[in-house]
């Protein structure tokens, strides 16, 4: 598998560009979504052919266990067909990836379809891959195009309601993906993400080494949010409107870093990064202002 992928879309479908250099932490969300089809392999290099920083992807986990890039629970009918090529009706979530084994999901395509939302994604037959590949493709990658070394800024997606249906209960999960982590990359380029707080209080009291970022749908409510928390993450990640100068400085003087999501115009990012934020999130890693 990673032999055709190296193959197949290094050789074919991107072409290394040189990587531009920012002075922020330019975040690549899920890859190169405004692009590639989300979470894929491909859109992650792309990503970092555009000179992304850090790698932004979201987890999942299959019935026999295997970690995977997935925003979704489920097989996702907006960019999803099912294996035989057909639509997925928009209200059907049975195509539940954790009652179906890799080999199964394998058989989806997730990049041909196209996507109303991102006009000029590029389209091609893509699958949700396991994230130990995508560290083994990614690493290798860098390494032989004199490519820096990439962060990872990852999420476990996971909720109450979800335990036991959509996703194992937040110990198991957290555990497999702190292990892989450690068996590839380490703790100096990850960071792991989460909005269910359950995640990240469990991650603290028993990973304390790993760098946490806090996501947030109310850049304001910040206060309540670390209160309900519990302690002070690493990063503060919320949606980026309503952010203002006053609380990215306040975050960070408290010695948080401050990384919105998801930025997609040009001016946006640039209206954000003159308030001070050390980070931008964003489907369009093309679009970034290089300064």
């Amino acid at each position: 598998m990673i032999k055709q992928l190296s193959i197949y879309f290094f050789s074919v479908l991107l072409v290394t560009q040189v990587q531009a250099q920012f002075s922020y932490d330019l975040q690549g969300h899920r890859g190169s979504r405004g692009i590639m089809p989300e979470n894929t392999i491909p859109a992650m290099i792309k990503a970092l052919d555009l000179g992304s920083t850090t790698l932004e992807l979201d987890l999942a986990i299959t019935k026999d266990g295997f970690v995977i890039l997935s925003h979704e629970p489920y097989m996702n009918p907006v960019i999803c067909l099912d294996p035989k090529g057909n639509e997925i009706p928009m209200e059907n979530k049975s195509h539940n990836i954790y009652q179906l084994t890799y080999q199964e999901i394998l058989a989806y395509d997730c990049g041909s379809k196209f996507h109303a939302g991102f006009p000029e994604q590029v389209k091609f037959f893509a699958t949700k891959p396991k994230l130990e590949d995508l560290f083994v493709v990614i690493e290798k990658y860098v390494h032989d195009n004199g490519l820096p070394q990439p962060f990872y800024n990852i999420e476990i997606k996971s909720s109450p309601e979800g335990d036991g249906v959509y996703h194992p209960a937040v110990p198991e999960f957290s555990d497999k993906v702190v292990q892989l982590i450690e068996q590839h990359v380490g703790w100096d380029r990850v960071n792991i993400q989460s909005f269910d707080f359950r995640v990240l209080k469990y991650i603290r009291a028993t990973y304390p080494q790993v760098p946490l970022a806090m996501l947030i749908t109310n850049a304001g409510n910040y206060e309540a949010y670390l209160n309900e928390l519990g302690f002070q993450p690493e990063i503060y990640s919320p949606y980026f409107t309503g952010l203002t100068a006053t609380i990215v400085q306040s975050l960070q003087a408290k010695g948080m870093k401050v990384i919105p999501w998801t930025v997609n115009t040009t001016e946006q990012m640039k209206a954000l990064l003159e308030m001070g934020v050390d980070g931008i999130i964003t489907d369009y890693p093309n679009l970034a202002p290089k300064f």
